[in-house]
């Protein structure tokens, strides 16, 4: 392939002018081809029904697009803004724009750290139109953020963990309006933050727990977004089973999906005011390990027996709710990668949300734009008395056989304060890709950093 391509679709003059390479173009099985006219590579994608014109759609077709092209080293792709607009008809010409640069700087995403033969390598889009500029960079910048939440996810948990991940935010958002705060060991002891030292107990790497605090405008109402940091989950004592935990790295996918937001939020100078509250624990197995049925005295009071150490997630979580309680957030969000059951009602496709029913009506509306796909899930109060426990307030496991999901956000409901709206995410089935189609890569795949971002700019308009 040559090093410059152009991009453009199957009912531009073009390719309808020349009889050979329309009859080529109509009889195309994949998504785009590649064709030689004249002097000049063009990119020529299949007419996009008016049925499926949907953002997604352009995402996922620059995505493929450029993980193509990239891997075939060509160093510039150019498409004109008028080519995109007149592709997608029926969907705003800016978000087009947007959503075409979006999915193909995600497209050709690559985390090769560690491969020693391969080096990432990405051709350039170039977008033609006076008025695409600020479209262009909004999808770099939504891109970029999303980026950031999988590097996280995808990196090696002896080299992201409990100790190291306060310094790698702190590079991140050095220069930025965001102040981050950290707070080791011996500070989680003065706050009481019993969960947090609880779970990592076992670990060989301190607990921290990190405060990401951006005002872009301090009027607005205060937003609090709570990631799950566990850098590593073997399941504790109550150890997990499976060939191939590696994956595992990833449970800290709720602290990468906040981080990833508060990075979007702040490269956008959002009008936004939002604090990220991140609890990072690795949760292993040792002779120092909390055992189960062991009890935690959280600081609001409550008491929760430890049924199963791999019911670590909420155990932390629980703390960071509490600390929003005294942020006095009007809106809090918590997102984790919680629970298997969550996958077996929602499968890979979609992460399911909780809470206030009109907030999680908005924010799967929020989804179906932006990508990160969301479902509105069910508290069911009868599965309440699941939680109970002979020896303290709650256990942290049901006694159920089934609703895991909806127990886990019972569980973390009791520790909402009862002045914030509040939201609880659990995207254990959407942390990573096992190939690679559209705009994501076979690997972590950065969900709930734009959701967080774009819910969060929505609740303060």
């Amino acid at each position: 392939m040559s090093n410059e391509v152009k991009v453009i679709f199957a009912n531009n003059p073009i390719v309808s002018g020349n009889a050979a390479i329309k009859q080529f173009v109509a009889n195309q099985k994949a998504g785009h081809s590649s064709i030689l006219i004249g002097e000049t590579h063009y990119i020529v994608v299949k007419e996009c029904k008016e049925k499926d014109m949907t953002l997604e759609k352009v995402r996922a077709t620059a995505g493929n697009i450029a993980r193509d092209v990239s891997a075939q080293k060509a160093e510039t792709a150019i498409v004109e803004a008028q080519v995109l607009s007149d592709a997608y008809t029926k969907l705003d010409k800016g978000s087009v724009l947007t959503a075409f640069t979006e999915g193909w700087e995600l497209g050709a995403y690559q985390f090769v750290t560690y491969k020693s033969d391969v080096t990432a390598f990405q051709t350039k889009l170039h977008v033609v139109g006076d008025e695409a500029k600020p479209f262009v960079e909004a999808g770099k910048i939504r891109a970029a953020a999303t980026a950031f939440s999988r590097d996280l996810m995808n990196e090696l948990s002896n080299v992201l963990n409990p100790e190291t991940f306060p310094e790698v935010l702190k590079n991140n958002f050095e220069g930025t309006g965001v102040e981050v705060n950290v707070f080791d060991k011996e500070k989680l002891k003065e706050m009481k933050m019993n969960g947090v030292l609880t779970v990592a107990r076992g670990s060989i790497y301190k607990p921290s727990f990190v405060e990401l605090v951006y005002k872009g405008d301090a009027s607005k109402p205060l937003v609090a977004l709570v990631g799950k940091g566990v850098t590593f989950d073997t399941g504790g004592i109550s150890l997990k089973g499976g060939k191939d935990l590696s994956d595992m790295r990833m449970d800290m996918g709720g602290a990468a999906a906040v981080s990833g937001a508060l990075t979007l939020l702040a490269k956008s100078n959002a009008k936004v005011n939002v604090v990220a509250l991140i609890p990072i624990v690795e949760n292993m197995p040792d002779n120092t390990s909390v055992l189960p049925g062991e009890v935690i005295t959280y600081k609001n009071g409550l008491t929760v027996q430890v049924g199963n150490t791999d019911a670590e997630g909420r155990l932390i979580l629980a703390d960071a709710l509490i600390r929003a309680g005294e942020w006095k957030a009007d809106y809090i969000v918590d997102i984790a990668t919680l629970t298997g059951a969550i996958v077996n009602a929602l499968g890979t496709e979609i992460g399911g949300v909780f809470g206030d029913e009109e907030l999680s009506a908005q924010m799967k509306k929020i989804g179906d734009q932006n990508g990160d796909f969301i479902w509105p899930m069910p508290l069911v109060d009868a599965y309440e008395k699941s939680l109970d426990s002979d020896y303290a307030d709650m256990n942290n496991i049901s006694s159920l056989g089934g609703a895991g999901s909806i127990t886990a956000g019972l569980f973390l409901r009791r520790f909402v304060p009862k002045e914030s709206k509040w939201l609880h995410v659990d995207m254990a089935g959407m942390m990573s890709k096992n190939s690679a189609s559209g705009y994501y890569a076979k690997s972590a795949t950065g969900y709930g950093a734009r959701l967080l971002a774009d819910f969060t700019t929505y609740v303060s308009n």
